[in-house]
């Protein structure tokens, strides 16, 4: 993977550190809470962790963007089902291996390569153009709170049923691609124009229906039946947002989400092998929130390898205009309010069901009452930060990079301790490679995001990039490396196991007469994950 960056790149170790554990604890912590809304977390803190020791004042100034699109970023890949593919890997059976390997690349491709994209994106855009994707997107947010609702008024079904919903179709996002299509359309008719922002979004969102229709739809390829196919869709949004990329001339930001996904498919691939290797150890544990820190690890590496060589050739970026001010409270808002809320609302129900909270308090659900109290926190925190834009609050440091290691370090233990709030009711010795290590990381990451965050190497813009070239070698390199590696993969599993199941996986097969892939719904009785 060394081979994709210049020659000339000098390693910025506590960077790369900081990066990568990073992402291994939001990854970790993602495991616990699952789906889009988990896998914004490890995107917040990778790209913030990579912004503080950067050696970027101007990135810093910038680094609430830098979260917020690196969240959405990986948010995307949440959608895709995996648990399945990675069984695949564990059956024993030769050529289902070999699959299990070749799906985890794709799924891992993808959701990295739209994470990279995400987290680049502040990097590469001025102000004018970073400020004008956020209309865009709350018009988005808004059609997708409305889909929601209504999903849950007019198609309420027991989730044991959901297969027999009127939307349901291949357990994918369609509905949301298609939600986001319409409010783009109607936010571009009601504003009598339609810009670029809007242009990335309808991009995706074309793209993801080109995805789905192509490879679902037309050539019947389900890659993990009878689970979703929000897979293909995510191909069809990669290539739609890489087009995109092109025709604006962001070749900085296609080239960093190709490395990203070529780093993050090798990734999801190899922490899987990591996990066979290690279940023939024969310790007892969760091997699954191993595999997956490990995954979050390697894809640190893969945000920080692009992005710390943009931080030396890309140009500065300018935020003085003034250019809607409002989006950098947004922005602050967006990581530490809505993206902590849509996760740790999902604790009330674990205490619940542990019988360490009641149902009911005082005629209200627990539910409610953990609505009402982060309802009273967002007003005190939107409070404060719009008193600070008129009168500096002392707390609050003077310098970027002071505010930028506040905002990562609140984020940071935000979400630790909230993990550790869900866990807690059930722990057991288990836990302990899981909210162990995450609280561990966290304490390394803590040390190197204070220690380090002060070093500043200047930015190189005597030699510019060559960022066409460095697209192809990556493409090029990057394909090759990928046929070795999973033949690699799947040579080691069939060398370690043969045709023997190995555990710590329901057993899945492909392919053969003894197949137990199907193309059928799941019965009502079977919990789809």
């Amino acid at each position: 993977m060394i081979k994709f960056l210049p020659p000339n790149l000098k390693l910025n170790t506590p960077a790369l550190w900081l990066t990568a554990l990073s992402l291994s604890i939001g990854w970790g912590i993602r495991g616990n809470f699952g789906h889009e809304f988990g896998a914004m977390i490890p995107g917040a803190l990778a790209a913030m962790a990579v912004v503080l020791l950067s050696g970027r004042e101007d990135w810093r100034r910038r680094i609430a963007y830098f979260a917020m699109f690196g969240a959405l970023g990986w948010s995307f890949g949440g959608s895709i089902s995996y648990g399945q593919v990675i069984a695949y890997t564990h059956s024993g059976h030769s050529l289902s291996v070999l699959y299990g390997f070749a799906s985890l690349f794709v799924i891992g491709f993808v959701w990295a390569a739209m994470g990279g994209a995400g987290t680049a994106l502040p990097a590469v855009l001025d102000r004018k153009q970073l400020t004008e994707l956020f209309p865009p997107l709350i018009a988005v947010f808004i059609a997708w709170l409305a889909q929601d609702v209504l999903e849950n008024t007019l198609f309420a079904v027991n989730s044991q049923y959901r297969q027999e919903s009127p939307i349901y179709w291949y357990d994918t996002d369609w509905l949301a691609a298609l939600t986001a299509i319409i409010a783009i359309a109607v936010f571009s008719i009601a504003r009598r124009r339609f810009d670029s922002a809007s242009s990335l979004i309808l991009h995706m969102a074309i793209g993801w229906w080109v995805g789905f229709a192509l490879f679902v739809l037309v050539l019947g390829w389900r890659m993990t039946p009878p689970r979703g196919d929000n897979w293909a869709g995510c191909v069809g949004m990669t290539a739609g947002m890489l087009v995109y990329f092109q025709r604006r001339g962001l070749s900085q930001a296609t080239w960093a989400s190709l490395v990203t996904g070529f780093i993050g498919g090798f990734g999801f691939a190899t922490a899987t092998l990591f996990k066979l290797i290690e279940i023939k150890t024969g310790w007892n544990t969760n091997w699954h929130s191993v595999l997956e820190q490990t995954y979050g690890f390697i894809n640190g590496v893969g945000v920080a390898a692009p992005m710390l060589f943009l931080a030396k050739r890309a140009p500065r970026v300018d935020d003085q205009s003034g250019e809607r001010r409002w989006t950098d409270l947004f922005a602050i808002g967006f990581v530490l309010l809505l993206t902590t809320w849509l996760n740790l609302r999902k604790n009330p129900e674990r205490w619940v069901e542990a019988k360490v909270a009641p149902e009911t308090i005082v005629g209200l659900s627990s539910q409610v009452w953990f609505e009402l109290a982060y309802l009273v926190l967002a007003v005190v925190v939107i409070w404060l930060l719009v008193s600070h834009t008129r009168r500096a609050l002392p707390f609050i440091p003077t310098s970027w990079l002071g505010k930028g290691q506040l905002l990562y370090l609140v984020f940071l233990w935000w979400m630790v301790a909230g993990n550790f709030e869900r866990a807690v009711v059930a722990f057991a010795p288990q836990r302990l490679v899981t909210e162990g290590a995450i609280f561990f990381n966290a304490t390394i990451c803590t040390l190197l995001a204070l220690l380090y965050g002060g070093e500043r190497p200047a930015v190189d813009q005597k030699e510019p990039a060559d960022f066409g070239a460095l697209i192809r070698k990556t493409a090029i390199i990057g394909l090759m490396a990928t046929m070795l590696s999973l033949i690699a993969d799947w040579r080691i599993v069939r060398a370690i196991y043969g045709d023997t199941f190995a555990g710590f996986a329901a057993k899945h097969i492909r392919f053969g007469p003894e197949a137990t892939a199907t193309t059928e719904k799941p019965k009502p009785s079977q919990p789809h994950p």
